[in-house]
């Protein structure tokens, strides 16, 4: 009698929303001695990789680079345009809309929360409401998340904008796109987009520890009106440096900075339109699948209009702990590694047992979404865990037809 093999030997497959999937290429670019960063490539790639962000952001106005992860990002935008006392508009549609309106009043903003639940999108009505009611327009902010990766919904940016306008208000327009750039389409300018923050570790491919704060000239005026700004959040000297040191208020990520070349380079042969196209198809493989087991089983998406669904994360839930259990079955047994249901439920609340992720952001393929359903369904099938049928080929079918 031979022993049960564990087929989780081989190279892992992790499938969470962020660090994404990182490239050979980009791990293969970052992999070399530190570099001169007085003189030499590194400071002639510098106006390259800015002005490829900026293709990616799709704006014509100005980023600054932080090091550091996305609630750094938060941090920076907030503190070039937020003084102590200012108000900020928040419409939160889970976990990191109140993360961005937490770190509001934490530089001693006002904050007023529009909280439109875990498993809808913003309710552009509800917040026309609250700037018509800002007479004195007391509002300096709306603080709007694209994609939030708790809960997947994605939010109508230039609808946001669109409500702004109509209502005559001066109010700057943030958008967090930390899970959506290079994702999901997104369109700084025409969407009329004033403060936009990121991250390298998601749609952009590479290792965390870097992030992005690009803004229009709207927003530079504000920031020229603020009575201080720290010299480490100040994105004025980091968007008009000549100097290296001058993007990062010192030493450079020198790694990261290779790493984020060879990763612009590779969104810039794709096409940005065929990278939010691929992400697309994929995305509606793994929905097709994921709709076709919950017509047996206790399987939902937490986004239930395909509408409103992001294209680069996906949340979902089963009963009871199934969630923690299907995860911990397919990272053990097939080194398959699906996201933690994130701010879902409160960490006390035996029900988060319930919640998963499956980031599909970034460097992923056809073939890869095909092995992450059907690891999934090995799960369920092991497990006992109910699931309807014909899943596979709906997802088949999609990737097949596109």
């Amino acid at each position: 009698m031979t022993n049960r093999p564990n087929l989780s030997h081989g190279r892992g497959y992790l499938a969470i929303p962020g660090p994404s999937v990182m490239p050979d290429a980009v791990l293969q670019a970052m992999h070399r001695p530190a570099p001169n960063i007085y003189a030499g490539e590194l400071i002639d790639m510098m106006p390259g990789i800015i002005a490829d962000l900026k293709r990616v952001a799709r704006t014509q106005h100005h980023v600054a680079i932080y090091i550091g992860n996305g609630h750094a990002a938060w941090e920076a935008a907030l503190s070039n345009v937020i003084a102590p006392g200012e108000r900020v508009l928040v419409p939160a549609t889970g976990r990191f809309g109140h993360g961005f309106a937490e770190m509001a009043e934490g530089i001693g903003g006002d904050v007023q929360i529009l909280d439109f639940g875990k498993s809808s999108p913003m309710d552009l009505d509800r917040i026309a409401q609250a700037l018509a009611e800002d007479k004195d327009h007391l509002i300096k902010a709306v603080l709007a998340v694209h994609v939030d990766t708790s809960s997947s919904v994605i939010n109508d940016i230039k609808g946001v904008r669109g409500v702004l306008d109509a209502a005559g208000h001066p109010a700057l327009l943030m958008a967090d796109c930390i899970a959506s750039l290079g994702c999901d389409r997104f369109e700084m300018d025409d969407w009329g987009v004033d403060v936009m923050v990121t991250g390298c570790q998601k749609g952009l491919m590479v290792p965390p520890g870097c992030s992005f704060v690009f803004f229009n000239d709207r927003a530079q005026a504000v920031r020229d009106a603020m009575p201080r700004v720290s010299r480490y959040w100040d994105w004025t000297p980091r968007s008009t440096g000549t100097e290296l040191w001058e993007f990062f208020n010192g030493t450079a990520p020198t790694h990261h900075l290779y790493g984020l070349r060879t990763a612009l380079d590779m969104i810039h042969a794709e096409g940005i339109e065929q990278v939010w196209a691929r992400h697309t198809v994929l995305a509606r493989a793994i929905w097709a699948a994921c709709e076709a087991w919950s017509t047996g089983g206790d399987l939902r998406l937490n986004i239930t209009d395909r509408a409103n669904r992001s294209t680069a994360v996906t949340s979902l839930r089963l009963s009871g702990n199934d969630g923690t259990r299907l995860r911990n079955w397919v990272e053990n047994e097939l080194g398959l590694t699906l996201g933690i249901g994130l701010g879902m439920a409160e960490p006390d609340d035996p029900a988060r047992d319930a919640y998963f992720r499956l980031g599909h952001m970034g460097h992923v393929n056809g073939q890869m979404i095909m092995a992450l359903l059907g690891g999934m369904q090995a799960g369920m099938s092991s497990l006992g865990i109910a699931y309807g049928p014909g899943a596979l080929d709906a997802a088949a079918e999609v990737i097949a037809g596109h």
